[in-house]
């Protein structure tokens, strides 16, 4: 632990070895911060919204870092590549390929990686990508993303989102194949 820090009712503590912020409220809540930069360049032409970096996201700070979590592979089939391994090639890949990635939220309140227990989330600035970039389209992965877009992010954009099915492993509904081809198909009509 770096350094420990009391202002209001709030207790920062910052993780000198994974680079983690947690502020610990005197009621016994926590509230976690997003600790990984988005990835985009003026070349992105669309942008993909998660809700919040899972433990192990922010853990290894990169995106999707869960090894069950089928991002990479979705993303990776959609553009006809091989699958990145590295966090360079990652970063590679999605700015080769147009992609820029983030998150809605900034800080939440949250119970591991569960989205259902996301409490107090407070929004990222979207715009800041969408001013510096030429986005055609933004994607939220998932429905907790898509409707904390909506509540936080939609009435500053006022860029409308569309939903895509949830990468997560929790979204056993859909399989790896489904998947690929609902998130090909909404992609390709922006890129091609």
């Amino acid at each position: 632990v770096l350094f420990r820090e009391q202002k209001k009712s709030t207790h920062l503590i910052i993780n000198a070895r994974r680079g983690i912020i947690t502020a610990y409220h005197i009621c016994g809540d926590f509230m976690e911060f997003h600790n990984i930069e988005p990835i985009y360049d003026n070349r992105s032409k669309i942008l993909i919204l998660g809700s919040f970096p899972s433990v192990r996201s922010r853990e290894q700070q990169f995106y999707y870092a869960h090894a069950q979590n089928r991002f990479w592979r979705v993303i990776s089939a959609v553009f006809e590549q091989n699958v990145p391994n590295t966090i360079d090639e990652k970063r590679e890949f999605l700015l080769q390929n147009g992609v820029a990635l983030w998150d809605c939220i900034k800080c939440c309140d949250i119970n591991g990686s569960a989205d259902s227990s996301i409490k107090n989330a407070q929004a990222n600035d979207i715009g800041m990508i969408l001013r510096s970039s030429d986005i055609k389209a933004v994607f939220t992965n998932g429905k907790t993303s898509y409707n904390i877009y909506n509540k936080l992010i939609l009435p500053k954009t006022h860029v409308e989102a569309v939903c895509l099915p949830s990468t997560s492993p929790a979204n056993a509904a859909y399989s790896l194949e489904r998947l690929t081809n609902e998130w090909r198909s909404a992609i390709e009509r922006i890129l091609k």
